[in-house]
């Protein structure tokens, strides 16, 4: 079986050129720069706009990623879709170009019961030898999965099943999914980095945040692992701070970007439109200063 992947694992962003197509060389250089970070691997998720792909684009952008990433991290691929047969065909593409592990979203046009859902989630794991993450999108879909649908896939498919849940509120709900799987489950923070200390300490496999301040989450980490509780709390604060201000999916992309154009990763930021947030220029002042305060934070907890 693939690797389970662990750690700090950024979902990077993807980025297009002024006309609106995929830029694969900017890809590539993103995904070496948050390597170079310290990172364990990287994730295609939400934040990388991967509803606003073709299903083409989406195959392109997993395999190019597959491709860059080359083995020296892992690779989580998202394969949610509106129908299992679609999310199948994702997955099978994602196993044959190397990922990992997929992650699946369940259908968002279309509120399902849990024996639906457990027919939908059933399909993907069925079809691939992969781990597969079950994430509860419900900060961006509004519908949280059951514990119980959860539970039951980690009683069936052992190791393999793997969760990323991001209902409210999420210290509790992880603790239940946690303790209905008899703690045997992996489970990932995805708040992009805002729970991750109550996370830490309620026993998860990893992290899923933004790639622009991926180099905080993995200075975090390692002050949780390490147990130095005061050099995770200097960091916790101005890095809550920056994640507090984001409050839809489109606002997490649009500060993702700019503060990857700021480090020199990205030189266009444009999203695919229509799009719900825009980094007014207040905003972007704001979120700057924060950033700010986060860098001085993980340079002085790195050297307390």
């Amino acid at each position: 079986m693939s690797e389970t992947p662990r750690g700090v694992l950024p979902v990077l962003v993807t980025p297009f050129t002024r006309d609106g197509e995929i830029d694969l060389a900017a890809l590539a250089r993103e995904v070496e720069w948050v390597l170079s970070q310290g990172v364990h691997g990287v994730v295609l998720g939400m934040v990388s706009e991967v509803l606003r792909l073709s299903s083409e684009e989406r195959d392109r952008l997993t395999a190019e990623t597959c491709r860059a990433v080359d083995g020296r991290g892992t690779v989580t691929a998202s394969v949610g879709a509106e129908s299992v047969h679609t999310a199948i065909r994702y997955a099978k593409h994602a196993e044959s170009s190397g990922a990992d592990a997929v992650m699946a979203i369940p259908p968002v046009a279309t509120p399902c019961d849990d024996a639906e859902l457990s027919r939908y989630y059933h399909g993907i794991f069925d079809a691939v030898s992969i781990p597969v993450v079950v994430q509860d999108a419900s900060g961006y879909l509004g519908r949280p999965l059951s514990i119980d649908l959860q539970a039951n896939l980690s009683h069936e498919y052992g190791a393999r099943a793997l969760f990323k849940p991001e209902a409210l509120p999420i210290g509790p709900r992880l603790t239940a999914l946690r303790d209905a799987t008899g703690g045997a489950a992996a489970i990932y923070e995805g708040t992009g980095g805002l729970a991750l200390v109550d996370s830490f300490r309620r026993g998860i496999a990893g992290t899923m945040p933004g790639p622009d301040i991926c180099w905080a989450l993995v200075a975090l980490w390692g002050a949780l692992e390490s147990g130095d509780d005061a050099a995770a709390d200097v960091i916790n604060g101005p890095l809550s701070a920056i994640v507090s201000m984001l409050g839809s999916l489109d606002s997490f992309v649009a500060v993702h970007k700019h503060l990857l154009q700021r480090q020199r990763v990205l030189v266009e930021t444009y999203a695919r439109g229509p799009v719900g947030f825009d980094l007014d220029p207040e905003t972007r002042r704001e979120v700057d200063r924060r950033f700010d305060l986060l860098v001085d934070a993980v340079n002085v907890g790195v050297s307390a």
